[in-house]
């Protein structure tokens, strides 16, 4: 396979993106290359492709494997594992907000709810400290709840409710 400047220009910026949400760079540039490619592709021609070396490819497939982003498959005659991944960006985009949410928002939840518990029984808590935690809390509860009710949508609907948002906006005199 032979990139093209529009699909090299891709991977990079994707890689770049990848560094600014966390995500190792080689890992993000893997994804974006699979993202292009028509065909799955083997460890070897995403080495050759990305100049990266065997073990980078195989962990970073191991760590696009663990988000749900990449899937092994098998090609008649080859004996090699090659890879792809899913095509349509909403639904790349529901993986990884979902992934985010699992090692993020969730960790944090907890937390605050400990901290929380914590702070009811301390008499000597700081109220200040206390009605932020709160705050922090009743907020992270209230958008996830609102995300779990999101993401049981089908994804026709999701779009239609997203594209109606400006016009929500507009209703309620804030935009």
């Amino acid at each position: 396979m032979k990139l093209t400047p529009v699909m090299e220009k891709f991977i990079l910026h994707w890689g770049e993106m990848g560094t600014r949400w966390g995500v190792n760079r080689s890992v993000a540039q893997i994804h974006a290359l699979l993202l292009m490619s028509p065909q799955p592709l083997n460890a070897e021609e995403i080495c050759q492709i990305l100049s990266l070396a065997r073990s980078n490819v195989s962990n970073s497939m191991k760590e696009l494997s663990g988000w749900g982003l990449v899937k092994t498959v098998h090609v008649l005659g080859d004996r090699r594992d090659h890879f792809t991944t899913l095509k349509d960006a909403q639904e790349t985009f529901n993986i990884i907000v979902e992934e985010r949410k699992k090692r993020e928002i969730d960790p944090t939840l907890a937390m605050l709810k400990e901290l929380s518990a914590e702070l009811d029984t301390d008499k000597n808590a700081d109220k200040e400290v206390k009605e932020r935690i709160n705050n922090m809390l009743s907020f992270l509860e209230m958008m996830t709840s609102w995300y779990d009710k999101m993401k049981k949508l089908p994804n026709s609907t999701l779009v239609t409710l997203v594209k109606a948002g400006t016009t929500i906006v507009k209703l309620i005199g804030k935009g």
